[in-house]
């Protein structure tokens, strides 16, 4: 009888790297295919009907009903359903046209940044794209942490909650935001189910208490008398009455707050058969119906809310430390249906809230990797998920503890980044249709943006924290970026290199003789005498061996603010020179890329000669971040140098 011994377990990998492969988990992946619900669906995915999106962006733009009327009744006391009246005009008549423009002109879920981008060439562009993801970012994490501290005052201020809550929202509202970390960090994924359940129930729960709330108005139509006396002794005129109501409405513009991410759902709306990448026709149809429907639908919730409020709920329970502050349909809620009603009430509200958080997460997850490592403004990590789960979660808990977990604080800063996205997204519509010669839509569009900077401005001076923390994660998005585009800069930043039928040609040629000998030349009047001066300087300072034929390679810089790009080399034969040309973002970059490429096509080392250029290094190092030139030979070395470890491997660096 034999036994046979069982091969050893193979030694378990170090703590602390299982630990680096979970929290990189992904990192090879597309960044925008994250699984959160604004992910970009795989090309399998046949996406979803509108209705069901809607219920994505729902969770955002419905959810704000747990702490809009509050918030409207502080601002507009007695006026808020006329300072309604105007918000509800300028969704209509200002957002909603703006934002179905954008689907149109963005129908791969950038939105607005996205068409702004594209009217700034170069560094410009650049710099207005991380100035908008800054206050996109206030927007988000204000998202968060905003909801999540109105969840916690529904839960203390239940009658079934235990005293040893009464107090603790700092505490609650920091337990909710950690449970939302770690739900991503296990891994979010389909969330169109669970959204459209939540939307679903939260909506027919307003309906009751909105319907229940008119039964009383009319029951009891003293009320209204009460209000409309009260409102006309403080404002005697109608056009005081209008007048007050445009001044204080810019406070209320966070009700407005999801179209954004309404054209950030759109890769998950199911478009038609005939739908292409270029021209996603279904796609655009279905967004526009969902941004209608829902701007429809929140329009009617907003005004009977307010109305309701306004007229049965006493003024001062809507300020701080008063039973409707932050939660006003919930205080109808358990007045008129009952305290097992509206703890099932409260419950559902607490769920949206909760649920608009991981909306506003998942926006942040696919909007960041979306720009800033293609600028190459994050370091590879941020790719992957968790890492910045973590930076956002980080960022929520300190905006939390320095608001202390306060709805009516956070408002402004909320309201600021919806504004300011919402101004941008009208202003890149207004100049696509000039850009169209559509005179009308350009009128339209720009009077539209006009209404939404002077909301903004309105927003910004009476309540200038919003500014104050957008300012605060530009700085820091503007600072973190330009650190990590100086540490990346040396990097191999080609996504493929490619060679046409004559460049294929022109290196199988030079091949025969040998390993290929390529000169890097600074194209300038590109006549006989240039390319015969440059190889006659080349084989004397570096001593080419005679005879071996030459490839001269040429790069020239497109847009020295692109990080990574596709080369495509072109061969050219010009006055019995034998020519590489290629476009790239930086000189040095490219000429390692192709360097590196030559090398994989061929099977030899191959080898570069430059000049030294004259000039102070730190001068030379600054137009090389910026212009993409610089002192060409030591940067290809270095290129070099990190691309391929392997000395034996890595292209030969010759300087004259």
């Amino acid at each position: 009888m034999t036994s046979v011994q069982a091969d050893p377990a193979p030694p378990a990998a170090p703590t602390s790297r299982r630990w680096r492969g979970w929290l990189l988990d992904g990192l090879s992946s597309q960044a925008a295919r994250h699984p959160g619900p604004h992910g970009t669906p795989p090309a399998e995915h046949k996406g979803h009907s509108w209705w069901r999106v809607m219920c994505l962006t729902g969770v955002d733009y419905f959810s704000t009903l747990g702490y809009q009327p509050g918030i409207a009744a502080l601002a507009a006391g007695l006026l808020s359903p006329f300072a309604t009246l105007v918000l509800i005009a300028l969704t209509l008549l200002g957002a909603l046209p703006v934002y179905r423009r954008v689907a149109k002109e963005s129908p791969n879920g950038e939105g607005s940044i996205a068409m702004l981008e594209r009217l700034l060439p170069w560094w410009a562009g650049k710099l207005l794209v991380l100035v908008l993801l800054g206050f996109a970012a206030t927007d988000f994490i204000i998202t968060m942490t905003l909801s999540a501290a109105d969840a916690s005052a529904h839960v203390v201020e239940n009658p079934f909650a235990p005293p040893l809550l009464h107090g603790a929202n700092l505490w609650i509202t920091l337990v909710l935001l950690a449970a939302l970390g770690a739900v991503f960090l296990k891994g979010f994924r389909e969330a169109i189910g669970i959204a459209v359940g939540l939307v679903g129930t939260y909506l027919a729960l307003n309906v009751v208490v909105l319907a229940t709330s008119a039964w009383q108005v009319l029951s009891h139509p003293v009320v209204i008398d009460n209000w409309w006396g009260a409102m006309t002794a403080a404002h005697s005129s109608p056009l005081a009455i209008v007048g007050v109501a445009l001044l204080v409405f810019p406070k209320l513009a966070l009700g407005m707050s999801g179209f954004e991410t309404g054209v950030a759902v759109m890769p998950q709306v199911q478009g038609d058969a005939a739908d292409t990448a270029a021209h996603p026709a279904g796609r655009i149809r279905g967004t526009r119906r969902l941004l209608t429907t829902a701007a429809l639908v929140m329009s009617g919730f907003l005004l009977l809310s307010s109305l309701a409020t306004t007229l049965l709920i006493p003024q001062h329970e809507f300020e701080a430390g008063g039973s409707a502050n932050g939660r006003a349909l919930a205080y109808l809620a358990h007045q008129h249906l009952g305290e097992a009603f509206g703890t099932v009430y409260d419950l559902s509200t607490i769920a949206i809230l909760w649920f608009a958080g991981a909306s506003a997460m998942a926006g942040l997850l696919n909007l960041v990797p979306r720009y800033l490592p293609r600028y190459g403004m994050a370091p590879e990590w941020a790719r992957a998920v968790r890492p910045l789960v973590l930076i956002f979660l980080a960022i929520a808990f300190g905006i939390t503890v320095l608001f202390n977990a306060s709805v009516d604080e956070q408002s402004g800063a909320y309201a600021t980044g919806v504004l300011v996205l919402m101004l941008s997204a009208s202003f890149a519509s207004t100049v696509a249709a000039r850009h169209r010669r559509h005179r009308a839509s350009a009128v339209g569009f720009g009077a539209i943006t006009v209404v939404f900077g002077y909301t903004l401005i309105t927003n910004v001076i009476e309540r200038p924290d919003g500014l104050k923390i957008a300012l605060l994660f530009i700085l820091g998005i503007l600072l973190t970026s330009f650190a990590s585009r100086v540490h990346r800069a040396f990097e191999l930043r080609a996504v493929q290199v490619g060679f046409d039928g004559t460049a294929q040609r022109l290196i199988d040629a030079a091949l025969a003789a040998g390993p290929l000998r390529v000169i890097a030349n600074e194209p300038d009047e590109r006549d006989e005498a240039e390319y015969r001066e440059k190889e006659y300087s080349q084989r004397e300072e570096t001593h080419i061996p005679d005879g071996r034929p030459v490839l001269f390679l040429e790069v020239t810089v497109r847009d020295s603010s692109d990080f990574t790009t596709d080369l495509h080399v072109q061969g050219e034969e010009r006055y019995g020179a034998q020519i590489l040309r290629v476009e790239g973002a930086g000189v040095a970059n490219t000429i390692a890329a192709v360097l590196m490429q030559l090398r994989e096509h061929t099977g030899q080392v191959p080898h570069v000669y430059f000049n030294w250029t004259e000039g102070h290094p730190l001068s030379h190092l600054l137009r090389f971040l910026v212009f993409g030139d610089g002192e060409v030979a030591p940067v290809t070395r270095e290129v070099l140098r990190r691309a391929e470890p392997d000395p034996a491997r890595r292209p030969r660096v010759h300087v004259g």
